[in-house]
């Protein structure tokens, strides 16, 4: 279940939720009992090793036939 993040105006306490997405827009009291919220857009970012590492350099002679000696 996804965990939303809210503002109250009248106390200025941040507090999350979490609930099903069908109540996602659902109005949200603060915990204490305040009605005046608003949900605030959070953000995630996906870090550590499940990226892609970039292909390795190509490694070898070069030269005019691929890597051998054109005598």
């Amino acid at each position: 279940m996804p965990t939303y993040a809210y503002r109250c105006r009248e106390c200025t306490d941040t507090f999350e939720l979490r609930r099903p997405m069908s109540e996602a827009g659902a109005p949200a009291s603060c915990p204490d009992g305040h009605t005046d919220t608003v949900k605030l857009l959070t953000t995630f970012a996906l870090t550590g090793s499940g990226a892609p590492s970039p292909a390795p350099a190509p490694t070898g002679g070069g030269g005019c036939c691929g890597g051998g000696c054109c005598a």
